[in-house]
């Protein structure tokens, strides 16, 4: 996985800790928004996106933010000690990560990514005509896939690769003309009338019969 987009949006004159919003792309395809950049005691670091915990009044049983004062829904006050009992999972922990890594190496990424991209923000919004990149719209990247020829491989996957037929292979070759006898016809039919074809008769051969007893 790789961080292939980084857009920062610099909060100005943040009286508080926060100094800007960020969003991160994941592989030209996934986008996390809402990542913000705190100033802390030892430098800038990236807190992942959150929401406010929720917990549910005990009257109404609408959720309402931790340590609300009252209930949105009813009115109730949620502030006392023993509406906080009644106030279905109260605990300190007033914000929960909506998305957020789940090992160290993955949050050091994150963390020098965004932090290297929110530097050279700071230096272009010094320069004039500086437009912040954050609410524009995402557009699609296509990578550019080279297309190759399919193979059809050969039944039960034979380990020899198929041949592409050549030219030579696919030249017409004429077909030796074939006997008489072999495409199974009889040569005397050829000669109904008896005519000589200059082979002598076995009756003009005599010699071959012998004297004989007559």
């Amino acid at each position: 996985m790789d961080i292939t987009e980084v857009r920062i949006k610099l909060m100005d004159s943040s009286e508080d800790r926060l100094r800007a919003f960020c969003s991160i792309t994941l592989d030209h395809a996934f986008v996390v928004r809402d990542l913000k950049i705190i100033e802390g005691s030892n430098g800038p670091f990236v807190a992942m996106p959150s929401r406010k915990m929720t917990a549910r009044c005990g009257r109404c049983g609408s959720k309402n933010h931790m340590r609300s004062n009252y209930c949105n829904q009813c009115g109730k006050r949620l502030r006392g000690a023993q509406d906080l009992q009644d106030i279905e999972g109260a605990s300190n922990k007033l914000y929960a990560d909506i998305a957020h890594p789940v090992n160290q190496a993955c949050r050091d990424m994150i963390q020098h990514a965004v932090i290297r991209e929110y530097r050279l923000e700071l230096e272009r919004a010094e320069q004039p005509g500086y437009v912040s990149r954050y609410d524009e719209e995402y557009v699609e990247i296509i990578p550019h896939t080279v297309s190759t020829p399919s193979i059809i491989p050969r039944p039960h996957m034979l380990k020899e690769p198929m041949q592409e037929p050549t030219q030579e292979s696919m030249a017409i070759r004429p077909e030796p003309a074939s006997s008489p006898s072999e495409l199974g016809e009889d040569p005397a039919r050829e000669n109904p009338a008896g005519e000589s074809t200059g082979d002598p008769s076995p009756e003009s051969r005599e010699e071959d019969f012998g004297s004989g007893i007559f």
